[in-house]
C-alpha cells in the first residue's frame, strides 16, 4: 500500500518533503551540505514516501521560506529587530514558534559561532595553553582558513601534535563540545564585541593544510611522517588528487607525460573527466593522441580499483616530483611554476 503523507510534524520527514518538492537538481546540491546521519535518515524518508497532498508540500515549503527569511532578519538586525518584524507579519504565537526554531537551530547547527567570530591572533593567544586535542576539536569546527592562520601561529611542536590529533578525531560527545564551548566563550567575551557528530578526519586537516603556506604544510607533514607515516601518505594523497591535473601548466604536465608509463596513463584517462582528457590530448603530439584514444577504447571495460590505483600511481609520482623541486603546484588560482 502506498504511504501518503497528509500532515508532518517531524523535522525529518518536513525535510524529505521539501527536497522531493525542489527536484532532483535542486536537491541533489542541497544534501550534500548535510551531515551522513541526517543524508541517512532523510534518504530513508523519501525512500517510503510515495506521495505528499500537495497542501502539504506546499505548508513544507511556506515554513522553509518563512525561516529563511526569518533567519535573515536576524543577521540584518538581531533577534529583537526579527521578532518585532515577525510579530507583525504573522502575530505573535506563529512569530515566537519561528523564534525559538531559529534558536534552537542556532545552538544545534553552529556551535563555536562566537570563535567563529574571532581573528586568528586572539583565538591562538587564548588556546595556546590549552590540550592539543582541546586545539584539534575547536579548529574542526571553524572556517579552514581560520584554523589554518590559528594553527600557523602555534609552537611547531604544538601544531604538529594538534594537526595529527585533527586527522584521527571521527567523532565527539555534543556534552564535551557544549563543555568546550563554553569555557571558550567565556574567555572570548572579554575581547570580542558581542547525538555524535561527525567532525575532523583526514578531510578537515587537508582543507586546512590547503590554506596555509607552503612551509607550515611542509613542516606538519615532514612532522606527520615521523609520528605516523601511513597518515602522512593518506594525506598527502588527499593533497592532490588526479583531476588537479588541469592546474599543471604546460612545461609541467609534459615533464610528468615524460615519465609514466602509457599503460597507467591508458587506465588512468579511461576513467577521467573530459576536461582531464582534453589537456593530456592536447599536450602530447597528434598522433600521440590518436594512439594513445585507441589504446583507451581498446581496453573496454574494466574495474574501477584499476582505474584509481594507475590514477593514484600518476599523482604520486607528481608529488614526488613537486617534492624534489622540479615542479611546484599552485595554490588556489595560482599557476603551476616549474623549475
Amino acid at each position: 500500500m502506498a504511504k501518503v503523507y497528509k500532515d508532518s510534524q517531524n523535522g525529518i520527514k518536513k525535510a524529505a518533503i521539501l527536497l522531493m518538492s525542489l527536484g532532483q537538481d535542486v536537491s541533489s546540491s542541497v544534501i550534500r551540505y548535510l551531515p551522513e546521519s541526517t543524508i541517512q535518515k532523510i534518504s530513508l524518508e523519501i525512500a517510503n514516501l510515495d506521495y505528499v497532498e500537495p497542501a502539504v508540500s506546499e505548508r513544507v515549503t511556506q515554513e522553509f521560506m518563512e525561516l529563511v527569511t526569518s533567519r535573515k532578519y536576524v543577521l540584518d538586525g538581531g533577534l529583537d529587530y526579527a521578532r518585532n518584524l515577525l510579530n507583525k507579519a504573522l502575530g505573535s504565537q506563529k512569530a515566537k514558534s519561528i523564534i525559538d526554531t531559529l534558536s534552537l537551530l542556532s545552538q544545534t547547527e553552529q556551535p563555536f559561532a562566537l570563535a567563529r567570530k574571532a581573528e586568528p591572533h586572539q583565538l591562538s593567544l587564548l588556546l595556546m595553553n590549552e590540550h592539543p586535542q582541546t586545539i584539534a576539536l575547536v579548529l574542526c569546527y571553524l572556517q579552514p582558513d581560520k584554523s589554518a592562520q590559528v594553527l600557523a601561529e602555534m609552537p611547531e611542536q604544538v601544531r604538529s601534535d594538534v594537526a595529527q590529533r585533527i586527522a584521527t578525531i571521527h567523532s565527539t560527545s555534543p556534552s564535551v563540545v557544549q563543555r568546550i564551548e563554553k569555557v571558550l566563550e567565556s574567555k572570548l567575551e572579554s575581547v570580542i564585541d558581542n547525538s555524535l557528530e561527525a567532525i575532523g578526519g583526514v578531510r578537515s586537516l587537508v582543507e586546512i593544510l590547503n590554506a596555509v603556506d607552503r612551509g607550515t604544510e611542509k613542516k606538519i607533514l615532514d612532522d606527520l611522517d615521523q609520528e605516523n607515516p601511513d597518515l602522512a601518505e593518506q594525506v598527502r594523497s588527499s593533497l592532490f588528487v588526479f583531476e588537479d591535473i588541469v592546474a599543471l601548466d604546460r612545461a609541467a604536465i609534459q615533464r610528468v607525460l615524460r615519465e609514466i608509463s602509457t599503460e597507467d596513463l591508458t587506465l588512468a584517462l579511461k576513467g577521467a573527466s573530459a576536461k582531464v582528457s582534453a589537456m593530456i590530448f592536447t599536450n602530447i603530439s597528434k598522433r600521440a593522441a590518436e594512439t594513445l584514444k585507441d589504446d583507451i577504447e581498446f581496453l573496454g571495460p574494466v574495474r574501477l580499483s584499476a582505474v584509481e590505483d594507475a590514477q593514484k600511481r600518476i599523482v604520486g609520482h607528481i608529488r614526488r616530483l613537486e617534492e624534489a623541486g622540479e615542479i611546484i603546484l599552485g595554490r588556489s588560482e595560482e599557476d603551476a611554476i616549474i623549475l
